[in-house]
């Protein structure tokens, strides 16, 4: 069972909601060790005082503030948590807004809230069935691990689901930070409905368990063919830019491809079937009337 990172409530107006916290993702990562190049020597990390040149162990290090002129204030983990102690172990809900105004660029790590105890647990879903029937989200603040967050609390599902969210101060400004910022220019309508097309073409549900992550596969198989003292072929080198000369040709030939390994047909080949299949149905009505006159 996974363990909670955090206990604490959601607070809003006198409502009290005791909340556990756990990561609601993990990376894929390969652990390595460092090693000399041309060595089997293991490069390691030490914490040393520069003075004596002794290592120090986790629990003797503090924190210090440059202050200038070469002073420092020193700080301990006890002082930083005594100055926000009740803020520590409450998720302080600042307003409600509309979940669809939330820019995704503002979320940064996903957690899963459960109830804190069972005492609790109608509390937890009416807080989260009256979100979701409102489309709302919670922003909230929290201090968590010696940093302050702002936190996004979310109904998903059965669940309420916390995101913490960079401040506004964080995110950058794409217009100042970008050399080559897109310039407004007009598109001719062939080229729009053809990239159109290409974007349908290659449309489909979000199904999340169709994709994996490569290169962490790649990794892996690397390191097996050293240990097996093969050779592992090497990827595919990223395509080149495509003039906008030749933008149109492109577009068209992706549609094809794209169409293709989803086993439909042109357009222009339905057109045609179409043309043939016309006169049988002209045809048919002589047919009906030869027989009725036979009868008669």
């Amino acid at each position: 069972m996974a363990r909670s990172i955090w206990t604490g409530v959601i607070s809003f107006g006198l409502v009290s909601v005791p909340v556990a916290m756990f990561p609601a993702t993990r990376e894929h990562q390969v652990s390595f060790h460092q090693f000399e190049k041309g060595t089997s020597d293991r490069i390691r990390y030490r914490k040393v005082n520069e003075r004596t040149g002794k290592d120090v162990e986790s629990d003797d290090i503090v924190k210090g503030a440059d202050v200038g002129s070469g002073q420092y204030v020193m700080l301990d983990g006890d002082e930083l948590d005594e100055i926000a102690p009740g803020r520590s172990r409450s998720l302080d809900i600042l307003r409600f807004v509309d979940l669809d105004e939330i820019d995704p660029v503002y979320y940064e790590k996903t957690y899963y809230l459960e109830p804190g105890s069972d005492e609790t647990k109608k509390t937890y879903v009416l807080l989260r069935a009256a979100m979701a029937e409102a489309n709302r989200a919670a922003i909230a603040s929290l201090v968590m691990r010696g940093k302050e967050y702002l936190a996004a609390i979310r109904p998903d599902g059965d669940l309420l689901v916390l995101e913490t969210m960079y401040f506004a101060d964080e995110i950058r400004d794409a217009k100042k930070e970008l050399d080559r910022y897109p310039p407004k220019l007009s598109l001719s309508r062939p080229e729009l409905r053809m990239a159109k097309q290409l974007i349908e073409s290659m449309a489909g549900p979000w199904r999340p368990a169709d994709f994996h992550d490569t290169y962490t596969e790649r990794v892996h198989e690397l390191i097996d063919a050293k240990v097996a003292g093969n050779e592992l072929t090497l990827a595919e080198e990223a395509p080149e830019p495509t003039a906008a000369a030749d933008l149109m040709e492109v577009l068209r030939r992706s549609v094809e491809a794209a169409r293709s390994r989803r086993g439909e047909q042109a357009p222009a080949k339905k057109a045609t079937a179409k043309k043939k299949a016309a006169p049988a149905k002209k045809a048919a009505p002589k047919k009906k009337t030869a027989a009725k006159k036979k009868a008669a």
